[in-house]
């Protein structure tokens, strides 16, 4: 419960002076600060490659998109505007009622970039949308276009499918990324009108509903953290707290979709839509945080334990099923059928991130890492202006060409459901938030970049430089650029999947050497000090849980953090993905890449066999009694393994990330 006043939460609440999607308030019960957009910066190397593409491209490719589609329409017919609603519309001939979100989004993301680098196209590109956005508010405070253009006086009467608090959420998250980042108040007035308009009428004592699309409560908690405001933390946990006892009624995928089967506090297992699972995790790590709910917090670990234990693609990419983009039961994990929807993964990072904050456990770091490099990059083309919304771990090379919807075999210049490219605009423009922390006793590297970092420790200013070709290569370079004159400790993780890291300090070159978890080493520091992290990055061979049906019988490739694939565009001869076979044992060696038009991407190459399978042609079935005859193969041949992160750039359809072995000798 939270027990203290509005007017005690005001007095030292607020870290105002932090830039950042998630900030704790001083009274948080968080075992690490984040240092902000403004404390950690990305200067070289894949991440900063791909933010570039995102503020260069990405981002106003996203505007003319939220233009030529009508979503900003949309908001001019909600000001008084004549005309008709502009929106996708569903098999019986409804309008999708969420799209204002992905306005909002796109503004969170120009909000935080923004902060970060200043750019007057830009500005010139979001001003007018928060203007518009103000004249489109009603007197009460309401602003949905969907609502306000097609279901006038039709208010909170469908929370199951309306997402009208969904939609407010994103409003409030921009609002904050310019409050914070820019000091601009603008929107953050249209949020708080509508927030407060929420709270009239579904807050504490009022109306017991909430919405179907879990988002508004973690919001609300960043909106108390901005303004300091009780009111708001209040209503995240009341809606936390109503969710699970039915209140959303029937549903045609189940009480599970929308994850009101169970309530939060006692549910053991992430169920239902992906995306909505983890939005509400989120909200539900934030509010234990600000009010000390261990059980609340408990329950998200769970929850969190669960997914990674048995619900999680190798890639890190969440939801099994298309039909409800929702998790399967335990280890259905089809490869060929996976939904693993980009928005979901960036939830994944997100809820990973608050864990990471509030516990200080290196798993969350761990996560953060596999799941931002093979789940949420590859829903982006290397020309920042496609998308993926879905991303299997199988195309195969015989599949008809999906070009519409959600599960597109090619990306998307603009997917029907704009929810993903967004997305990955505000993703990528808070990545540097994510790689350290700071707390009392000093700094925690958590992700490996070329940049540099700020933080307050022990009451003065440290600042490290970071060098690094990572994740092609294990070895990190951290120099101090600023030292006070007290201890302090640097804490470096090493990653789970690092077996062996040594880290290498000053001229005499000290070795201290770790396995998985973290390196600390606590002194105290001089400017120009160095500390040299090396981690063994060989390629390896990663086998499933007999549990997962899908893919027994198969192998995956991995390097670092890199889960690897291989695509019909490297294989030579009318070869195809859907015949390969390996033998787990062969020789697997990391090579330059081909010429892939994809950049310099290391490669792994080995050798593979290729079925020529011969089959009655009415029936993809054998007799049993041809068991024993071998079946033709050719091979062994060269094949070269790429990044998964980058397929799907190039014109070839066929891709696997799992590879049959080979189970008799040849």
């Amino acid at each position: 419960m939270v027990n203290q006043s509005n007017s005690d939460l005001k007095v030292g609440l607020l870290n105002a002076d932090t830039v950042a999607p998630v900030v704790p308030t001083a009274n948080a019960d968080v075992r690490y600060s984040a240092l902000g957009l403004r404390g950690s910066r990305i200067e070289a190397g894949l991440w900063a490659e791909r933010r570039r593409t995102n503020h260069n491209v990405t981002i106003p490719h996203g505007a003319a998109e939220l233009h030529e589609m009508g979503t900003v329409f949309n908001f001019e017919l909600a000001a008084g505007r004549p005309g008709q609603y502009r929106a996708e519309v569903d098999d019986s001939g409804t309008p999708a009622p969420f799209l204002d979100s992905d306005v909002y989004k796109w503004l969170e993301a120009v909000g935080w970039e923004l902060s970060q680098t200043p750019d007057r196209s830009l500005a010139d590109l979001a001003e007018p949308m928060i203007d518009l956005i103000a004249k489109a508010q009603r007197p009460d405070g309401y602003v949905d276009t969907f609502y306000q253009v097609t279901r006038p006086g039709r208010e909170f009467t469908d929370l199951q499918w309306g997402h009208e608090l969904y939609v407010a959420g994103h409003l409030v998250q921009a609002a904050v990324a310019w409050k914070r980042g820019l000091g601009d108040e603008r929107l953050l007035r249209v949020a708080q009108r509508f927030s407060d308009r929420i709270g009239a009428e579904l807050g504490p004592g009022r109306r017991e509903l909430i919405c179907g699309h879990p988002e508004f409560e973690m919001a609300m908690v960043e909106l108390y953290r901005t303004t300091g405001e009780a009111r708001y933390l209040e209503l995240a946990r009341t809606l936390i707290d109503r969710r699970g006892r039915g209140l959303l009624g029937k549903c045609r995928h189940g009480s599970r979709y929308w994850q009101d089967h169970e309530p939060v506090r006692s549910a053991a297992e992430p169920a239902g839509h992906a995306v909505r699972q983890m939005y509400l995790d989120c909200g539900v790590v934030d509010v234990a945080v600000e009010t000390g709910d261990r059980e609340l917090l408990d329950s998200a670990i769970r929850r969190w334990d669960s997914m990674v234990s048995n619900r999680m693609y190798l890639t890190g990419g969440l939801g099994a099923h298309h039909r409800d983009e929702a998790f399967g039961d335990a280890y259905e994990l089809p490869p060929d059928r996976a939904y693993a929807e980009t928005c979901a993964a960036i939830g994944s990072v997100m809820l990973s991130w608050r864990l990471l904050l509030a516990t200080g456990d290196e798993r969350y770091a761990d996560l953060i890492e596999r799941t931002a490099f093979n789940a949420v990059l590859p829903g982006l083309s290397f020309d920042g202006s496609h998308f993926f919304y879905s991303n299997p771990l199988l195309r195969r090379t015989s599949v008809t060409e999906i070009v519409e919807g959600n599960a597109t075999t090619r990306r998307s210049p603009w997917p029907p459901i704009a929810c993903c490219p967004p997305n990955l605009m505000r993703f990528l423009a808070t990545f540097p938030d994510l790689v350290a922390t700071t707390d009392a006793d000093g700094v925690q590297l958590h992700q490996f970049v070329s940049g540099s970092l700020e933080a307050q420790v022990r009451g003065g200013t440290v600042r490290l430089s970071t060098t690094t070709n990572y994740p092609w290569d294990g070895t990190v370079e951290i120099e101090i650029g600023q030292a006070i004159t007290e201890p302090w400790t640097l804490s470096m993780r090493v990653p789970a999947w690092c077996s062996r890291a040594i880290a290498s300090v000053g001229e005499a070159a000290e070795k201290i050497e770790g396995g998985p978890g973290r390196i600390e080493i606590t002194r105290r520091w001089r400017v120009g000090e160095r500390i040299v992290l090396t981690m063994d990055m060989p390629a390896r061979v990663t086998l499933p849980d007999s549990r997962i049906d899908a893919v027994r019988g198969t192998m995956a490739l991995e390097r670092g953090p890199i889960v690897y694939a291989v695509e019909d565009e490297d294989l030579t001869g009318g070869d195809s993905v859907e015949s390969m076979e390996v033998d787990p044992a062969t020789k697997f060696e990391v090579a330059s890449a081909l010429d892939t038009r994809l950049g310099d991407l290391p490669s792994i190459t080995f050798e593979a066999d290729f079925r020529a399978d011969v089959f009655d042609k009415s029936m993809p079935y054998r007799d049993s009694s041809e068991a024993a005859t071998e079946i033709p193969t050719t091979g062994p041949k060269k094949v070269t393994a790429l990044p998964y992160l980058a397929c799907g750039n190039r014109a070839g359809l066929g891709m696997r990330v799992w590879i049959p072995t080979r189970t008799r000798a040849r």
